[in-house]
């Protein structure tokens, strides 16, 4: 087999087992989620389904792992549940749309480092453990695919030939649409620092620090633009059932909407590890360098973390009104996102022409730049 078709096969089993892993984390997300919600706010939460029962004194037993088996219960019951189509849809287009919100999804797998050169079962995967390592354009290829997602939402609601679906697409989109510039010019900081789009590089260039402490700013603009981007809480104007019912997919039942379900779970996941691949270290840990497997503990911890900042939002903010959720994005994201990107290009070329060397002394970080 030539050095191409290897690389290939490589890609293919290393896509195939790690698209496996996150379509099973998907779905014990949205446990971890009830399980999370449920704590911060005094309830109880799924403890049924799957329960281990262990006898203890008084009569009462102990329910080890409540709610293990909740997702898959869940899941039979979108595949069991009657799928309606409704009468004066467009049949393609409507069958289409829940397709076009999975795809991108599972396309952004294709980039994210999961940890650095490593050697499992006598293969090499160099330069990084990926999907698709050493990608030059792998920042513009995840605003590229994440863009895509809008077009599943817009044709979600208007293949629906319904009035709440039609204006819950139009404002869905309009707010991916808002928040992706934003979340664009605040992926260009690391990009800058690091000198290269390729996340692997920009993981790597973080070891003497997290871009996270240089360019707090643009992490955070990038997290509330990935709020915004997955439509989830205080962002979810989706879910204002006083508004649109349950918005562009209102439409939509059985696995048709689960889908819909899933590409806001894998999303969570997704940008959860692309943000920290762009600010938080990516892989790298300590003793990463001595014990590379290290990097997949570190990934997933850091993942796990990022998954609880979206849940603790949900459980404690307020939504958005949408002239809020618009004039945030507009007036206040965009024009920070722009006046960061000025202020550090700025520094970056005083830097290099060797203006700001004098200002160094010794370990001292230079503001925004390190």
């Amino acid at each position: 087999m030539t050095e191409i078709g290897q690389l290939a096969l490589q890609s293919l089993i290393v896509g195939f087992i790690i698209t496996l892993v996150v379509i099973t984390g998907f779905a014990y997300t949205t446990l971890f989620e009830r399980k999370i919600l449920a704590r911060l706010q005094a309830r109880v939460g799924p403890n049924r389904a799957g329960y281990i029962p262990i006898p203890r004194r008084g009569g009462k037993e102990r329910k080890l792992l409540g709610g293990i088996l909740q997702p898959a219960a869940d899941a039979v019951k979108l595949f069991f549940k009657e799928d309606l189509t409704p009468s004066a849809v467009d049949r393609k287009v409507y069958t289409l749309a829940p397709m076009l919100a999975v795809i991108p999804a599972i396309l952004i797998l294709a980039i994210i480092p999961w940890a650095g050169r490593i050697t499992l079962f006598g293969v090499e995967f160099a330069p990084y453990m990926a999907i698709a390592p050493g990608l030059n354009v792998a920042a513009l290829y995840f605003l590229a695919v994440t863009s895509i997602g809008v077009y599943g939402v817009v044709l979600a609601g208007w293949a629906s030939n319904s009035k709440y679906a039609v204006l819950g697409a139009i404002r869905a989109s309009a707010q991916m649409i808002s928040y992706e510039l934003a979340m664009g010019i605040a992926i260009l900081i690391p990009v800058m620092l690091a000198n290269s789009m390729d996340l692997g590089v920009i993981v790597e260039s973080q070891k003497g620090g997290w871009y996270f402490w240089r360019q707090p700013l643009a992490a955070f603009i990038f997290i509330v633009a990935a709020f915004a981007e997955l439509q989830r809480h205080p962002f979810d104007l989706l879910e204002a059932e006083q508004e649109l019912s349950a918005g562009y997919n209102v439409e939509y039942g059985g696995m048709r909407f689960g889908m819909f379900f899933m590409a806001e779970y894998m999303k969570m996941i997704l940008l959860s590890a692309i943000a920290v691949s762009l600010f938080f270290g990516g892989y790298r840990g300590p003793f990463v360098d001595q014990v590379p497997a290290l990097g997949f503990l570190y990934m997933g911890v850091k993942i796990v973390l990022g998954l609880f900042l979206m849940i603790w939002v949900r459980a404690s903010w307020p939504r958005f009104r949408y002239d809020q959720l618009m004039s945030f994005g507009w007036k206040r994201m965009l024009p920070l996102a722009v006046l960061n990107f000025i202020w550090v290009g700025i520094l970056i070329i005083l830097q290099v022409e060797g203006v700001l060397s004098p200002l160094r002394l010794g370990p001292i970080p230079i503001p925004f730049l390190g």
